[in-house]
């Protein structure tokens, strides 16, 4: 799978309408694997977790360059009119998740902030499966957590809005990278979504801008979210819906949140 290092994305939120208030706004953050890292660890993971392209998820020779085990994926991908169909034909029946407390599966934070797709899948990337567990102490992240943890998703959302900490880092990452950061109210059209495994082996697809977190299926005890299952489960039914519709838009790119290789 090709990497689209360079883009940015994207200027979708979960409650648009036709006539939006003005809303809280983020510089779209590139998608590079070294500004992601940074951000994390500047949040609260450990030098030992760090972001990777992953070139193919066909050819095992290219797989073999991603550390393992993955912690978490982030797909990066066009908004199309064949997405936006499938997301309100698989919503519209669903209820509004409201979730909470320390028996949730996984946590899911709603994206309400423009713009601030790529900081909402850096945060369920992080915040869930195994990398969660490696989350340092009295860190932003840590402390997100735990304050985010009795909350519905709706003060969930405000939480974040109104985080200093978050919206610094997210700054400060967006001004890196190799591309010139666009202005935080431009219209971006790519957007970020997060595989997850949970401790229950169920691989769970989160995007703020859905009604909630979305179970894909089982995985086996020796799963990661890189496996063939995971992947057949996740990225590649993803992409299959993408490439089966009418668009042809294949603005693709996927990295994994897994050990470090310094």
């Amino acid at each position: 799978m090709a990497n689209s290092e360079g883009t940015k994305s994207d200027s979708h939120t979960s409650n648009a309408s036709a006539n939006p208030p003005k809303k809280q706004s983020f510089i779209p953050l590139e998608n590079n694997p070294e500004v992601m890292t940074s951000l994390v660890q500047k949040l609260g993971l450990p030098p030992t977790l760090a972001f990777h392209d992953v070139y193919s998820i066909s050819e095992p020779s290219l797989l073999e360059f991603v550390p393992r085990p993955v912690h978490a994926l982030l797909l990066v991908f066009p908004v199309t009119s064949t997405y936006e169909d499938s997301r309100r034909e698989e919503d519209g029946p669903l209820p509004e998740y409201s979730g909470s407390g320390s028996g949730e599966e996984v946590i899911w934070f709603r994206q309400t902030i423009r713009n601030a797709c790529g900081m909402i899948g850096l945060l369920h990337a992080a915040c869930n499966g195994g990398a969660r567990e490696m989350i340092a102490p009295s860190t932003d992240l840590a402390n997100l957590i735990s304050n985010a943890l009795p909350l519905d998703p709706a003060a969930r959302a405000q939480l974040i809005e109104s985080s200093p900490n978050i919206a610094r880092a997210h700054a400060s990452a967006a001004a890196q990278g190799d591309t010139a950061a666009p202005a935080a109210d431009d219209n971006v059209d790519l957007h970020f979504v997060a595989f997850v495994k949970s401790a229950e082996n169920n691989l769970w697809e989160l995007d703020g801008r859905r009604k909630g977190p979305l179970n894909r299926g089982k995985l086996g005890d020796e799963d990661d979210v890189l496996a063939e299952k995971a992947l057949d489960l996740g990225v590649r039914r993803f992409l299959k819906r993408e490439t089966d519709g009418e668009g042809n838009d294949m603005r693709f790119s996927l990295v994994a949140l897994a050990p470090s290789m310094d």
